[in-house]
């Protein structure tokens, strides 16, 4: 009831089409290398472009000093970096699951430590961002009460 032939079940196009979409020789290893190198340039350039939209900001908030009302305490979380850098994290994932899926071993194992790695820097900043506390309020100075009595405007003067 067993089979006699030991090749596996399919048609043969299928077979020989599926054995010579695997690479050969060295193309593996230089594709994840390559693609690798493809991300440290991309996540050199979103990095830039991060600091240049960050120094833009605070350009733009010291040139509004003068005209607008003083800014928060605390403006809040800039999820910016994170959402961007979680983007680049989930494009080198799918590419890893592309690559493996199409039997580039090395390629696609390459990915997969370089979407674990974003994948933990980007959860490591929002977790450290998340439970940062806000800046203690500025003390307030209560001014002295009038010693005149209030009958000159120096209490006027003063606020008391």
């Amino acid at each position: 009831m067993t089979r006699p032939e030991s090749r596996p079940p399919g048609r043969p196009a299928e077979r020989t089409a599926s054995r010579s979409s695997a690479p050969s020789g060295c193309a593996d290893p230089l594709l994840g290398l390559l693609l690798v190198v493809a991300e440290a340039a991309a996540a050199a350039l979103l990095a830039l472009w991060l600091v240049l939209r960050g120094l833009s900001r605070s350009h733009e908030m010291s040139a509004d000093k003068a005209s607008s009302p003083p800014p928060p305490v605390d403006p809040g979380t800039d999820w910016a970096p994170a959402i961007a850098f979680g983007v680049l994290t989930l494009v080198v994932a799918c590419l890893a699951v592309v690559l493996l899926r199409d039997r580039w071993h090395w390629a696609g194992g390459m990915q997969a430590v370089v979407a674990v790695a974003l994948g933990a820097a980007v959860l490591a900043s929002v977790v450290e961002e998340s439970s940062r506390t806000p800046p203690e309020p500025a003390p307030t100075w209560n001014s002295p009460p009038c010693r005149s009595g209030g009958d000159n405007g120096e209490c006027a003067r003063s606020g008391g």
